[in-house]
């Protein structure tokens, strides 16, 4: 099973993608509808607002009279929060049971207005974000739904804005034109994402990605960024640290189009434990990789293959190739995968030699990944020697 957020702004058309997903096999759980329903005539959820606010929210029928119950709770942030506090744990609760309740198999579409608004992005495999042109939604606000013009601008303005949906969105379904523009793009997420990432998440399958560099792309920056935080969403207080590390980390500097990230954990045992937990998340295991090159202590020229311990994790998502690599806080594997990455973004003659290196080794693995990474080897082995000789002497610096 993946979940798939979805999320867009009021007017941008999300119920058309959503009714499109539902087609092709989705099982869409919908947050504004288990609202209504946890606070029906006869629930919980309506008699603690009737204790809370008083029966003036209240129709003459009995439900719930939703202008009035904005009136009380919407007067502050007090009573604002005393309504969240009873609502939310509901609408939390059943989406939780829905979402039980789907095939092992499912591809979950939690359709949620506010994810970028109440931080959940980081909680689904992918977050997919409908985006319509402001102009469209403000008409289709006032002459579909006949909102006045200037509550319609300001609902528009009360939600994120485009550039922080932008920052969350994995996938960016644009809902400006034909809606069978937009249906076309959906079957295409579906069949060329969706149904492909459900099934590598289930049968532990990581994708690899194409052993060939791309140009720089600044687009990869956010996309580490997505992929820490989902991280940190998986593993907790179990890491110690997660960082986006490797080319695709440094800004301007070709790369192979595969994110690296590193998560820190106290000692490998919790890096076994995460294993499960990980796969499940969209990120299996890479099986027969449990160390890195080890290398001699620059102090002391000693190499004890210990200290290069790791557990290295892929991604399910053929959308979006990975490695996670995880290694003990503090370890040389560990310390080296956050100094290179900093000395590739400061120095320029640095990142130079190393992207002629990349090139020297595109041109003789022929594709081949293992050939690819034994060209690099031995140059890592001195600028490992020179960045963990500057680490311990701070005085030598970069040489």
């Amino acid at each position: 099973m993946i979940r798939l957020g979805l999320t867009g702004g009021i007017g941008a058309g999300k119920s058309t993608v959503a009714r499109a997903l539902t087609e092709l096999g989705g099982i869409v759980v919908d947050a504004d509808r288990i609202a209504r329903e946890v606070v029906e005539p006869g629930t919980p959820g309506l008699a603690a607002l009737v204790e809370a606010f008083g029966e003036q929210i209240l129709s003459a029928d009995g439900a719930l009279n939703r202008p009035a119950l904005a009136a009380k709770a919407f007067a502050d942030d007090e009573q604002r929060a005393k309504l969240n506090s009873i609502t939310h744990p509901l609408v939390a609760a059943r989406t939780a049971e829905l979402v039980e309740q789907a095939p092992g198999d499912a591809i979950v579409v939690q359709d949620i207005p506010l994810i970028v608004e109440n931080q959940m992005a980081p909680f689904f495999h992918l977050v997919a974000v409908v985006g319509t042109d402001e102009t469209i939604r403000l008409d289709r606000l006032t002459r579909i739904r006949g909102m006045d013009e200037q509550d319609a601008r300001a609902r528009i303005r009360a939600q994120a804005s485009d550039e922080q949906r932008r920052a969350v969105a994995d996938v960016w379904i644009d809902n400006s034109g034909d809606e069978e523009i937009t249906r076309e793009a959906v079957r295409r997420l579906w069949d060329e994402r969706l149904v492909p990432f459900e099934r590598n998440t289930r049968e532990r399958i990581a994708v690899s990605g194409p052993v060939a560099l791309a140009d720089a792309d600044p687009a990869w920056a956010a996309a580490g960024a997505r992929l820490v935080n989902r991280l940190w969403a998986l593993c907790g207080e179990k890491a110690t640290a997660i960082d986006h590390i490797g080319s695709t980390a440094v800004p301007g500097l070709a790369a192979k189009p595969v994110l690296d990230i590193q998560i820190c954990v106290a000692e490998m045992g919790v890096a076994d434990a995460l294993v499960d937990v990980l796969a499940d998340g969209g990120f299996p295991r890479r099986t027969g990789v449990d160390h890195d090159e080890p290398k001699p202590d620059p102090r002391s020229g000693v190499t004890d293959p210990a200290v290069w311990v790791k557990r290295l994790h892929g991604s399910a998502d053929p959308g979006r190739p990975a490695n996670v690599h995880l290694r003990v806080a503090g370890s040389p594997g560990a310390v080296f995968a956050v100094a290179f990455r900093d000395r590739l973004r400061a120095d320029s003659r640095f990142r130079e030699d190393y992207l002629a290196l990349k090139r020297q080794a595109e041109d003789t693995a022929g594709g081949d990944i293992d050939r690819y990474l034994e060209v690099k080897e031995p140059w890592f082995d001195q600028a490992y020697a020179a960045i963990a000789a500057s680490l311990s002497d701070p005085e030598r610096g970069p040489h």
